[in-house]
């Protein structure tokens, strides 16, 4: 399996994952808005990928998985967030990790890309 479709299939279970963790996280009402952010930001890194896949070019290509990568600091942002306001939550810190490694392989991703544009 090539690092594309191993990412693609990562980043899809991982959405999964996040929204099975909004389902159940059982927010109180003034922390909801961290729960949609989290929802968008940690399903759109898949999305992105997808689509990636269907690039124009090679600079479309590089430019979705920028993207990815830049949703999945971002979710990582909103897994701390909610860690820190909920501590009790496990599932959260396998995120976090998750998410840090999908980072890694997404930045060599867009790197090793970008060299050959």
């Amino acid at each position: 399996m090539n690092q594309e479709s191993n990412i693609a299939k990562r980043t899809f279970d991982f959405s999964i994952e996040i929204i099975k963790l909004i389902g159940k996280a059982n927010l109180p009402f003034e922390y909801k808005p961290i729960g949609s952010q989290l929802l968008r930001a940690g399903t759109s890194i898949g999305a992105n990928v997808e689509e990636a896949q269907a690039a124009e070019s090679k600079a479309d290509f590089v430019h979705k998985y920028n993207i990815a990568l830049k949703e999945a600091r971002e979710t990582k942002y909103w897994l701390k967030l909610l860690l820190a306001i909920q501590s009790q939550c496990v599932e959260v810190k396998s995120l976090i990790q998750e998410s840090d490694e999908i980072c890694k392989i997404l930045g060599r991703i867009v790197v090793n890309s970008r060299k050959n544009i």
